[in-house]
């Protein structure tokens, strides 16, 4: 498995916590006096899990794991259900800090957890985005019965940097589960063939979004999860038939069978089995 994992070196990448936007600071303090107790709330909020966030990036970057993965939690305490992308951020950065510590169940928890933010933040997304255009169309309509009105229709709603940050910390969390479930032991056909999963999602994402040395990971990855993939599976599959082996023997032994007695046999022509009955002794 490659040594070299860029995922998890650089915390700080994910030290993002809002959309970017073009307000400045004078507007910041007119806006602080309109907040209602609610928002009020929520902001102070916002700013202590900022500053825990702040502090375990330090901690990962002097290689403190476990004190980085502690505080990383504890700024999560603070943040409402709300908040999902600082969530998301935070859920990916504990991932980084198991995958440090080789806990890869724990890791692949993390990750998931991310993965779970981010799609909860594009639904809320998607639906203030359909919302807000189906107000400028009816804005734009009243607008037309005026004279001259339809060029001062608003502007379509702009995307913004939020996309991109989203799809950041989806390749980053993606990246990290694909290898915590990689790395999980024992191998399971489950974990394996979920990590496989991930780097085929990974490998499907449009050019540029992964880096250099990431998309070399992938291919690798790849390469290397199809014959273990495969592995698994058999001895998983084997391992159950011989359970259910055991127990219908144990089910026949009273009528002097056993599943010996019992032969499937594959028609050649059609593909399809048979099943033949052979008297013999119970075993």
């Amino acid at each position: 498995m490659p040594e070299n994992n860029p995922e998890d070196k650089a915390i700080r990448d994910n030290d993002v916590t809002e959309p970017k936007t073009e307000v400045s600071r004078k507007d910041d303090e007119i806006e602080e006096e309109n907040l209602t107790p609610e928002e009020e709330a929520t902001q102070t909020a916002l700013q202590e899990s900022q500053s825990l966030k702040a502090e375990a990036n330090t901690l990962f970057s002097k290689n403190d794991i476990h004190n980085a993965l502690s505080t990383y939690a504890d700024a999560l305490l603070p943040l409402p259900s709300s908040a999902h992308f600082p969530r998301a951020v935070l859920h990916s950065n504990i991932s980084a800090c198991h995958l440090r510590l080789e806990q890869s169940k724990d890791a692949a928890k993390a990750a998931t957890a991310a993965l779970d933010e981010l799609a909860k933040l594009e639904t809320n997304l998607t639906v203030a985005e359909t919302k807000i255009k189906e107000e400028e169309e009816e804005e734009v309509e009243e607008e037309i019965v005026s004279s001259g009105a339809e060029s001062s229709a608003p502007a379509p709603l702009k995307e913004g940097d939020i996309k991109a940050d989203i799809a950041r910390i989806r390749t980053k969390s993606l990246l990290r589960r694909a290898r915590a479930y990689a790395t999980t032991s024992p191998a399971s056909w489950h974990a394996l063939s979920s990590a496989q999963a991930d780097y085929q999602a990974l490998a499907a994402l449009p050019a540029g979004q992964l880096t250099p040395s990431d998309a070399r990971t992938v291919r690798s990855m790849l390469r290397e999860l199809e014959p273990r993939v495969k592995e698994a599976q058999e001895r998983e599959m084997g391992e159950m038939w011989g359970k259910l082996k055991d127990l219908g023997d144990g089910l026949l032994k009273p009528f002097g069978l056993s599943t010996s007695n019992f032969q499937m046999v594959k028609d050649e022509k059609t593909g399809g089995y048979s099943m033949n009955f052979q008297q013999g002794p119970a075993k």
